[in-house]
């Protein structure tokens, strides 16, 4: 193979290989080749993405398996749901490496309407401080009479 030296030839940058945040269609996720520079595909992908850390937000506070009379069902069901919440937590990950802007924001708001929708509102702390004044009125009006 004469001519042929590939010790001695450069290394070509592969463009769709980003080391910096960028914006754009153009970019690989996941798998090679995909969106492939097509727009719908990329909005696609966007959701995928927003779906995906949403789901893993919501499989954080799944009460599923723990109220079972087995506990070694329980410890089976959890031990799965723990399986497909970090499985689809590197997928997230791995998404974000691509340095796509859109990929990051999709990534960042599927997690915020995870968090939104699965965790419940706090309860304000005067309440419990409403109840004990409501309480100590009753005690002292008791003592009156």
């Amino acid at each position: 193979m004469e001519g042929t030296n590939p010790g001695n030839t450069p290394a070509q940058p592969n463009p769709i290989n980003h080391l910096t945040f960028f914006w754009g269609k153009q970019v690989e996720i996941l798998f090679p080749g995909f969106p492939d520079q097509n727009l719908a595909l990329y909005v696609l992908s966007l959701f995928f993405v927003a779906v995906l850390a949403a789901t893993v937000e919501v499989l954080k506070t799944t009460e599923v398996g723990k109220k079972r009379e087995n506990p070694r069902t329980a410890w089976l069901i959890q031990t799965g749901l723990h399986m497909l919440r970090v499985g689809l937590t590197y997928m997230v990950m791995l998404s974000v490496m691509s340095y796509n802007i859109g990929i990051f924001l999709a990534a960042v708001t599927g997690h915020t309407v995870g968090f939104l929708v699965s965790r419940r509102p706090v309860t304000p702390p005067a309440q419990p401080l409403l109840k004990e004044r409501i309480h100590s009125i009753d005690s002292s009006s008791m003592e009156a009479v």
